[in-house]
């Protein structure tokens, strides 16, 4: 039963992110890129709500096939991450991060890695239903090796991490991906299935704080009124 409360409140959590993000990528000038880790967050927001209510739902059809889509949406939406590592280094001023070619190579690495997922995993992808720690879910049973995408995102995070703290001496995105590879490869001493999911949440934050504090500020755009007073043109 904790690790259902700690899935629901994962959730939650994740509802705030995602509501913050919005507000950083509606006031500043992120562009695409920035608002990319929308939509992993997003993505995050149903899988753990999934994992959470899953004891609720039932085993069974239903269970089985939100789950299908748990695997989906982490297949395309995570690779997205490089794409936003390569605007975080580029707006840190780091030299080769701001070409064409990185850009299209961030973008073309990204749309590989999703290629990967499709064929690796969601091409065989078996589930069959499975209780750990109170949390009923449905696992892929022909899941083997190491998750290839996952430790590519991830190396991808802590060198545009590296890049940003040389670059603009903000250090929060490379502790985030950090402690998150650290995290995922490192046992736990916790009786909980749910402690990881902890390290993806820290990551996030420092993800989306990232992109706040690389992006410019929109700026304010006059009123109407403030336009046809005719002593506004004198104000500075």
């Amino acid at each position: 039963m904790t690790d259902t409360v700690l899935f629901l409140g994962f959730a939650l959590a994740y509802v705030v992110l995602l509501a913050w993000g919005i507000a950083v990528v509606r006031g500043r000038r992120a562009g695409v890129p920035g608002a990319l880790p929308l939509l992993v967050v997003a993505g995050l927001v149903y899988d753990n709500a999934v994992l959470g209510l899953g004891r609720f739902v039932g085993e069974g059809p239903t269970l089985e096939t939100l789950n299908v889509a748990r695997y989906g949406i982490h297949a395309v939406a995570t690779p997205l991450l490089v794409v936003t590592a390569r605007w975080c280094l580029a707006r840190a001023g780091v030299g080769w991060a701001r070409t064409p070619a990185a850009a299209v190579g961030a973008v073309a690495l990204a749309a590989g890695l999703v290629v990967l997922e499709v064929v690796t995993v969601l091409s065989d992808l078996r589930l069959a239903p499975r209780t750990k720690h109170g949390v009923l879910a449905y696992a892929n049973v022909a899941e083997t090796g190491p998750p290839v995408m996952v430790i590519v995102v991830g190396l991808a995070l802590v060198v545009a991490g590296v890049g940003v703290w040389r670059g603009d001496g903000w250090a929060w995105l490379l502790v985030g991906s950090a402690l998150m590879l650290v995290g995922s490869a490192v046992p736990v001493p916790v009786d909980s299935g749910a402690v990881t999911n902890l390290f993806e949440l820290v990551l996030l934050v420092s993800v989306v704080a990232t992109v706040r504090h690389l992006a410019e500020p929109r700026s304010p755009e006059p009123s109407a009124a403030q336009d046809t007073l005719p002593w506004s043109s004198r104000r500075q």
